[in-house]
């Protein structure tokens, strides 16, 4: 009978202590647990000592409430100019209302990773090519604000979204890069014609400018030839040995000149230089 009744007495006081250890719930600092109370949601633990009614009340779901980074997977987008890039990005949230992230949808990472794609695809699908590569701010800007809407329902908080890679598919940088060559090609030529013009002018324009100098020259020239004739013509007036003399000093020089050059021959002379010099005279 006595042990009988030790057992009995060790039994329960088993059951009690079991009892007890299943009432007392201790939630770790950054996690708060979901507790539901027969089937249904009865309350949300915060962090520390906890207790609930053992064998009605169990813990459904255990929620982080620090901050969750998602990664967005790298996916093809079209933009407006049927030109395809592929962009990702990444996701930081904070879940407020456990309970709201557990029970308003399935499966809350799955969700918002889904919802940063579509909405990026449409985000991008309105813009060209070129601001689409160069506008990763307003990109970003306009993806927040597109979902944080949808997911405040959840209980969740978009901290922040940022974009990480949004670049040209292959082929399209591929032809991205041949534009591009063509580009500096085209460049390259406008340069060298626009420069070729430039030396043709600059050549035409020297010409130019030396035949109206090699033109002024001459007009210089004969003014001083025509104003030294006059003065000749008045300094001898009808005497004729002054003019002899310099026709004659002008062909001794002209001869002595020839006969110095490469080519050269042999020149004769006139027997009566002077008689000659008239002569020429008489015909002019």
């Amino acid at each position: 009978m006595n042990i009988g009744f030790l057992v009995v007495t060790v039994a329960v006081m088993l059951l009690v202590l079991f009892t007890f250890y299943s009432g007392v719930r201790l939630v770790p600092q950054g996690y708060k647990w979901v507790v539901q109370r027969l089937g249904k949601y009865h309350r949300t633990l915060p962090p520390g000592l906890n207790f609930i009614i053992p064998f009605v009340d169990t813990v459904a779901y255990k929620v982080t409430t620090k901050d969750i980074v998602l990664d967005i997977p790298s996916q093809e987008v079209i933009t407006r100019d049927n030109a395809v890039i592929i962009a990702n990005a990444v996701a930081y949230i904070n879940i407020l209302s456990p309970e709201k992230a557990v029970y308003g949808v399935e499966d809350y990472r799955i969700a918002i990773q889904t919802l940063v794609q579509t909405t990026l695809r449409s985000i991008v699908g309105e813009m060209d090519l070129d601001d689409a590569l160069s506008s990763r701010d307003k990109i970003k800007a306009h993806l927040k604000n597109s979902i944080s809407d949808d997911i405040s329902d959840w209980g969740i908080t978009l901290k922040t979204v940022e974009i990480q890679d949004i670049n040209p598919s292959g082929t399209m940088q591929s032809a991205m890069e041949e534009q591009a060559a063509a580009e500096r090609a085209r460049r390259a030529t406008v340069t060298r014609a626009d420069g070729d013009k430039q030396a043709a002018i600059l050549e035409a324009e020297g010409r130019l400018e030396a035949s109206r100098r090699d033109a002024e020259a001459q007009v210089v020239l004969a003014k001083a030839s025509q104003r030294s004739i006059e003065m000749v013509t008045a300094a001898i007036g009808e005497k004729e040995m002054p003019v002899v003399y310099l026709l004659g000093e002008k062909y001794i020089k002209s001869l002595e000149q020839i006969s110095k050059s490469q080519n050269g021959k042999t020149i004769v002379l006139p027997a009566d230089l002077p008689a000659a010099v008239k002569g020429m005279m008489g015909k002019l």
